[in-house]
């Protein structure tokens, strides 16, 4: 299994990471409406979302292996009068006690690993989140030109090492097709799964794909 490694903030400088993603204007409503109230941000990397769902009222646990991402957090959160739990925390080895959370989001974070590590990733979202929990989740998908075209180095069958330089040079990403997702997440109801392409985007053409989930804990 690999070694969980840290995004390099020092050389992302696009302001997309400061900007709650579109999906997580439609996952807080629906989660209020069920009247949930923990959630925990999954590798929150500088904040964006653990701000927001902080100021949409719900109780926000963060974490992020990197220092640098949680020192801007607690910082941004000051600035904004918002009280977050904020830690720095490996996603393989979670410390927090079983069923602690109503609900956890995870976005492009747990593709940050193997083959090995993916399902010990889950085991360990699936300990923190109570039964019937909510979570709301992205994985890379197979179809995406980093996995097909790229030629970057593989580890397994299913992992890749990005190799440019680059925030997330030297990090490994886990890539699914819909029946990897099924299989992985045997022990969740699964509401929704969405397969997107971010084919035009800062003035070029791309191919990169991914899978959204929407699912709830049914058993551990």
């Amino acid at each position: 299994m690999t070694v969980s490694k840290a995004w390099d903030w020092n050389k992302e400088l696009c302001p997309l990471w400061l900007q709650p993603s579109e999906e997580s204007y439609f996952i807080s409503q629906k989660w209020k409406d069920k009247n949930i109230k923990k959630v925990l941000d999954f590798g929150c990397g500088l904040g964006r979302h653990s701000i927001y769902f902080a100021k949409q009222g719900f109780k926000v646990n963060a974490f992020d292996l990197s220092v640098e991402a949680t020192e801007h957090l607690r910082s941004w959160a000051d600035k904004e009068n918002l009280s977050i739990d904020i830690i720095n925390a490996d996603m393989l080895k979670l410390p927090y006690d079983d069923n602690s959370f109503d609900a956890v989001f995870a976005y492009h974070v747990i593709s940050h690993t193997d083959s090995i590590g993916i399902k010990k990733i889950i085991n360990e979202m699936s300990r923190v989140l109570k039964i019937g929990g909510e979570i709301y989740l992205t994985l890379c998908s197979k179809e995406t030109w980093s996995f097909k075209d790229a030629g970057y180095p593989k580890l397994d069958e299913n992992t890749v090492i990005k190799t440019d330089d680059g925030p997330e040079k030297g990090i490994p990403h886990f890539y699914v097709t819909l029946h990897d997702i099924i299989n992985l997440f045997a022990n969740y109801n699964i509401e929704r799964i969405r397969h997107t392409d971010d084919c035009y985007f800062s003035g070029k053409k791309q191919n990169s794909k991914h899978y959204f989930i929407s699912a709830n804990l049914r058993t551990k």
